[in-house]
């Protein structure tokens, strides 16, 4: 079975947050998206395992405003970087109990996730979704690094030191807002120059403009859709995705309701058709080479058909059926994502 290497995930936040032990997802007693068992049995062979730290105390996103036709909902405060810092080490934590009750084996190369992909543990690369932890200074930056962060995305949504993430609104565009601040262009290099993967998920326009400016790697977003099939915020423009494509780069397809649906509604009613929809769009744009899956698994509402992760099954049987060869399906639940590991961080 060809396995999938998926562009995000937020279990390292339920367990954070206390609702899920690393024991429940060895076992799979758990009540999130992803535990081992269900991972192995819809196919999962690793996947990106993001650091992402809530605004505490703060209302969150307003998940049922978004089962809405319209919505436009305030972001959340920006976030304390002592806070952040604490909360990311927090993760890692839990990142490295799942490696010692051996549900992921850590990776910070394309060799190393190649070579557990197929085994019994999930290949695991840390990613960090919003930098809120990392002073001005990046000083912070080389911790994370030897602590096995190979992926950034410099803004959740919510505004950073280093720049801007698009709303929670619906319909709109990420043309919003200032690109990246000086604080943003330095950790951009910083990033290239340790072969660090800078992810343009939750970035403005203009701000994904800067990092194609700076970014000597391929450009990567790692979980989000496209902007012509359904207009949210959060989906790349056909200028956008021509950018990426014009590095070599990769999207991946983010599960999210609300990123499928051509309306934009947060409810589960999503039929597989609207994920092929996405798929088609991308792979005319970005080419066999540049299209992956992000799902957002444990951060989104998935379509009622997959549920969770068991419901990669599913959706790799509907991929054969729309007519995918062996070769296209390799490239883009695995090979795709190899590539530009390789390409940013050179082994």
């Amino acid at each position: 079975m060809i396995p999938f290497f998926d562009g995000h995930n937020d279990l390292l936040l339920k367990m954070t947050l206390g609702r899920m032990t690393a024991e429940e997802v060895r076992d799979g007693h758990g009540n999130g998206h992803i535990d081992l068992p269900r991972a192995k049995a819809g196919g999962l062979g690793g996947g990106f395992f993001a650091l992402f730290v809530p605004t505490p105390g703060g209302p969150g996103i307003n998940m049922a405003a978004m089962r809405e036709e319209r919505y436009d909902l305030p972001l959340p405060e920006p976030l304390d970087h002592d806070i952040a810092l604490d909360q990311v080490r927090e993760g890692i934590g839990h990142f490295n109990r799942l490696a010692e009750l051996g549900v992921i084996t850590p990776c910070t190369t394309a060799t190393e996730v190649e070579a557990a992909l197929h085994g019994p543990t999930l290949a695991a690369v840390l990613h960090m979704e919003g930098a809120e932890a990392i002073g001005p200074d990046l000083a912070e930056l080389d911790e994370l690094y030897d602590a096995g962060l190979r992926s950034i995305g410099p803004v959740w949504s919510r505004e950073t030191i280093f720049g801007h993430g698009v709303p929670f609104r619906l319909p709109a565009t990420a043309d919003i807002g200032p690109g990246l601040t000086e604080a943003g262009k330095d950790l951009v290099r910083a990033c290239n120059d340790r072969g660090i993967m800078v992810d343009l998920s939750h970035l403005n326009m203009a701000g994904l403009h800067d990092v194609a400016e700076l970014s000597t790697r391929p450009l990567v977003a790692t979980h989000s859709n496209a902007h012509a099939v359904t207009p949210s915020a959060r989906n790349l423009t056909d200028d956008e995705l021509r950018i990426i494509a014009g590095t070599n780069g990769l999207v991946g397809i983010n599960y999210g309701t609300c990123f499928l649906r051509p309306d934009g509604r947060f409810i589960p009613d999503c039929p597989v058709e609207f994920i092929l929809r996405h798929l088609d769009h991308l792979l005319g744009i970005l080419g066999e080479d540049g299209v992956a899956f992000g799902s957002d698994f444990d951060g989104a509402i998935l379509p009622d058909w997959m549920a969770d992760v068991a419901g990669l099954a599913p959706l790799r049987e509907a991929l054969v059926q729309h007519g995918l060869g062996e070769a296209l399906m390799e490239k883009l639940l695995f090979r795709n994502w190899l590539r530009v590991q390789r390409a940013t961080w050179g082994a």
